[in-house]
């Protein structure tokens, strides 16, 4: 059985070029990049390199990136480290319905230490509504979070306009860009944000490596301690493998994303039109906003198949695609990304996320469009 990988949103395969450059770190470079002798010069220089590649590519200044072990502690890192160095302003935070869990984990652990958390609402195709947010901040409002783009559904959010209104009111503004990098253009000094997180794993570097960008005039609450790596902002040794496997993870997405933003809207295109063709277009609803979408994530809705139903089948016959909903203790529940869009409960309960990148091709989507008339078929038969 071929198998068929269409969970990119998720986590996407290493490059062949990136593997390359970190096989070839771990195999010379051994030295820790704290040591003052020969070989922890060799280590800390691709410290600086990686650091440098990463912040020329999304116009940052190499001094304003902190790497991190990846998305997860970036979006803590900005979160706690802002509440607490701003803690003397005040202890208000306003974080979107449908952040990544990273953020509204976070958010909540602020909250049961005494922060006051409001959670900005998002419309039916997930958007955020720019006048509630200017309508709820407040003179003790510290900081507000909105990600770039939706892991879930893709959905982009108007963080230029939400960064710009923050900046007027002096309160900082953190966005999480994680699946944003590599699929849009992306400048840190055009977004008017003060803390952007990311992470590599998403465009085909490394799982445990990603970085947070700082605004130059940010002073953030370090959240762990110990040596003074990263000029005293995030204390480790550094992982020097997955720092060069970033930069060249980064080097190589920002170089092709024009051709790979072309290739995920065919695969996408293909994908729907596919459906449209083979069950009919009443048999499905596309989740998200069609205008302000990411190209390589679809979140789509079999009402009459349930989502475990769906994801199961489609493993079973080796495809991968995904729920986008968090799994305990074996079972699904609802996507608090959908839940918070107000989708009927038919569609919130059937909703499948396809998300390309990396190795898809055309026959690949042939084959996942036959595999969902074969199993919506069946599942009508057995009613």
């Amino acid at each position: 059985m071929n198998k068929i990988y269409m969970d990119h949103a998720a986590s996407t395969p290493v490059h062949p070029m990136v593997a390359e450059e970190m096989l070839r770190v771990m195999s010379g470079t051994y030295g820790n990049a704290s040591s003052v002798h020969a070989f922890g010069r060799d280590a800390k220089r691709i410290v600086s390199t990686s650091r440098e590649t990463i912040a020329s590519a999304i116009g940052a200044r190499s001094a304003d990136l902190v790497f991190t072990s990846g998305g997860t502690e970036s979006d803590n890192a900005a979160l706690f480290g802002a509440a607490y160095a701003r803690v003397d302003r005040g202890r208000h935070l306003l974080v979107s319905q449908i952040e990544h869990h990273a953020v509204l984990h976070a958010a909540q652990r602020l909250a049961e230490e005494g922060f006051e958390v409001e959670y900005i609402p998002v419309d039916i195709r997930g958007r955020v509504d720019l006048d509630w947010i200017r309508e709820h901040v407040r003179p003790d409002t510290t900081l507000i979070s909105v990600m770039f783009a939706n892991n879930e559904v893709g959905t982009m959010q108007p963080v230029r306009e939400i960064g710009a209104f923050a900046r007027e009111r002096g309160i900082w503004f953190h966005t999480d860009a994680v699946q944003a990098l590599g699929s849009l253009p992306l400048d840190c000094g055009d977004l008017n944000a003060d803390l952007i997180s990311f992470s590599a794993h998403k465009i085909n570097g490394p799982q445990g490596i990603g970085a947070l960008y700082i605004a130059p005039n940010i002073k953030l609450a370090p959240i762990l301690y110990g040596g003074n790596q990263e000029r005293k902002r995030r204390a480790g040794t550094e992982n020097l493998a997955g720092m060069a496997g970033f930069a060249k993870a980064v080097e190589l997405a920002v170089s092709g994303l024009e051709e790979r933003h072309a290739e995920s809207l065919r695969l996408r295109k293909q994908l729907l039109d596919g459906l449209k063709d083979t069950i009919g277009e009443e048999a499905f609803v596309v989740n998200g906003d069609p205008e302000h979408s990411l190209a390589h994530v679809v979140n789509i809705s079999f009402p009459a198949v349930g989502t475990e139903t769906m994801l199961m089948n489609l493993d079973m016959e080796g495809i991968a695609a995904a729920s986008g909903s968090a799994c305990t203790s074996g079972s699904l529940e609802t996507s608090h990304v959908l839940r918070a869009m107000g989708l009927p409960e038919k569609v919130l309960n059937s909703a499948i996320r396809f998300s390309f990148g990396l190795g898809n091709t055309s026959e690949e989507i042939e084959a996942v469009v036959k595999s969902i008339e074969t199993i919506t078929g069946r599942v009508r038969t057995k009613r």
